[in-house]
């Protein structure tokens, strides 16, 4: 008598950059009892944690070989996770499945980059892939309402945070940066192209510099994603660099939108505040 066939569900696809998050993902979705594959960027993605995981190695540009391997593994469900800086089209070497998407590729690279992101998602889309976000597969991953750490922000500090959020929705037409430094009221320094580790070594440069006067202990940073962008790319992230970079730029913690900002490395990141004396809150953006 044949046995029957056990049905077991598609794997989830990751198209995995930099950083540690692209494993923490990974070991989430394996701890819901599926399985991940990633599909991992070459010259960017870390190779030693990417060996407990099944992968392959996918160039930018290679669009025609990532949509052979990931329909040779058969997953419908797709992500983008991890740290990317914004490549030049001229550094992108395309093949030929890339160079039938040129007009939509182009497209995406006109505008920021969430444009770009949600622009990329749309061409898998019509490759018949479902786009997903780390809310889908690991939602411990995000910051819950209320403080993580034992001090939180007091009250000349929830001002600052108060300030710091309506800035960011003031932004987000722009499609700009995610992150703003508020000390006493004043709106000390903007996220750019540097990312958040170069918007808080720029702060401590300032505060070296006696730009910025207010003692050490004061002022916050800032995360929230941009009103209109598509969740399932680019969230806010914070994680044990970020404390790194909050104590060398003397700032009391860092404020989050609750629900919609990655943690990397919980437990780390939490005990490396608890350490310098900085808190972690998340709050509703």
């Amino acid at each position: 008598m044949a046995t029957p066939a056990v049905e077991t569900s598609p794997p989830i696809g990751m198209i995995a950059a930099g950083g540690v998050l692209p494993f923490a993902v990974a070991d989430a979705i394996v701890a819901r009892g599926q399985t991940p594959v990633l599909f991992a960027l070459k010259g960017i993605c870390d190779p030693k944690p990417l060996a407990r995981f099944r992968h392959h190695w996918i160039g930018l540009g290679q669009l025609g070989n990532a949509l052979k391997l990931l329909k040779a593994e058969g997953v419908r469900d797709l992500m983008f996770i991890g740290n990317l800086v914004r490549p030049a089209v001229s550094e992108i070497r395309f093949d030929w499945g890339t160079l039938r998407e040129l007009p939509y590729i182009w497209s995406a690279f006109r505008g920021g980059d969430d444009h770009l992101l949600s622009g990329v998602g749309r061409i898998f889309e019509r490759h018949g892939f479902h786009m997903i976000g780390v809310k889908d597969v690991a939602p411990n991953l995000l910051v819950p309402e209320g403080r993580l750490t034992r001090s939180g922000p007091n009250d000349l500090v929830t001002g600052d945070i108060a300030k710091g959020m309506s800035v960011l929705r003031a932004m987000a037409p722009f499609d700009v940066g995610q992150a703003v430094v508020v000390i006493d009221g004043h709106v000390v320094a903007l996220e750019d192209i540097e990312g958040t580790d170069g918007l808080l070594a720029r702060v401590a440069r300032l505060r070296a510099d006696r730009r910025i006067r207010a003692a050490a202990g004061r002022g916050v940073l800032v995360k929230a994603p941009k009103a209109g962008q598509d969740l399932r790319y680019d969230l806010p992230t914070i994680g044990p660099r970020t404390i790194e970079g909050l104590s060398a730029a003397g700032l009391a913690g860092v404020a989050v939108a609750a629900a919609y900002t990655l943690l990397a490395d919980p437990q780390e990141t939490v005990a490396a505040a608890d350490r310098a004396g900085v808190f972690i809150t998340g709050v509703t953006a």
